[in-house]
């Protein structure tokens, strides 16, 4: 199985790079682009919760019919993951306000590789890593402690800059305005970046070539469209923008 799981980490290895490439020259068309080339539309917060339940659900089935599920670390490890696919699923979809919608091909493209991520994720966690290397000593490792704290940081800058943007608009109105509060004084898309951090502190908690994976995956993904998401505020908030200048996805640096 390990070299069969081997081979499967560099093809989504050298699909990363692929998908970073093609997102500098496409522009996935939800959200503040969105387009009808992606197909028909349905509502905003059912595209979210069907995406983002996908991995919520195959994770647990991963873990429920592994023979590690009497494992303490690594259904710490689940948990963590899950906090954040619950909060994506069935909390973050019925915050969102106004009747915004989602093509049909950007779901399918999300659950597509949220299933990919399970079994990257989950693989790794109940099925190929060795069975002694998450003892419970494991709980009190620089990492695991590390990893945490980024992870909880990024969850909450998350949490925090998807609160800031949903309040940007009054009630009925569909225009797009510039955040500036939280972190976006200093990146245009704060809400990317605590989701980066947060797949860095999963990385580094779990300590796996699989969680890194995760995290790359997440900057190839992200940081194309947060480069667009900054030059399009540029455009159309001109003085705002100058104003701060803000970075793309990570504050000082990108």
């Amino acid at each position: 199985m390990i070299i069969y799981y081997n081979y499967f980490l560099i093809g989504m290895a050298v699909f990363s790079l692929i998908v970073y490439v093609s997102l500098h020259y496409v522009n996935a068309g939800y959200g503040i682009f969105a387009d009808k080339k992606w197909g028909f539309a349905i509502s905003n917060r059912w595209g979210w919760f069907v995406m983002e339940f996908s991995i919520f659900a195959l994770m647990l089935a991963l873990w429920w019919f592994s023979d590690r599920r009497s494992n303490l670390v690594t259904l710490i490890f689940l948990l963590i993951f899950e906090l954040h696919y619950f909060q994506r699923a069935f909390i973050f979809p019925f915050l969102i306000k106004g009747n915004s919608t989602m093509p049909i091909g950007i779901i399918a493209m999300g659950i597509f590789f949220n299933i990919l991520n399970a079994f990257m994720q989950g693989g790794w966690l109940f099925y190929v890593s060795p069975q002694s290397r998450y003892s419970l000593s494991w709980l009190y490792s620089p990492q695991f402690i590390v990893g945490v704290v980024l992870f909880l940081t990024g969850f909450f800058v998350n949490m925090h800059s998807d609160a800031v943007i949903r309040h940007l608009r009054p009630k009925g109105d569909t225009r797009h305005y510039f955040p500036q509060k939280g972190l976006f004084k200093y990146v245009s898309s704060a809400n990317y970046f605590g989701e980066l951090v947060e797949w860095i502190g999963f990385a580094v908690l779990t300590w796996s070539v699989s969680g890194a994976l995760f995290a790359v995956w997440t900057f190839a993904n992200l940081a194309p469209r947060a480069a667009k998401i900054n030059k399009k505020y540029a455009q159309t908030f001109p003085e705002e923008y100058q104003k701060i200048k803000p970075k793309r996805i990570i504050p000082f640096i990108y």
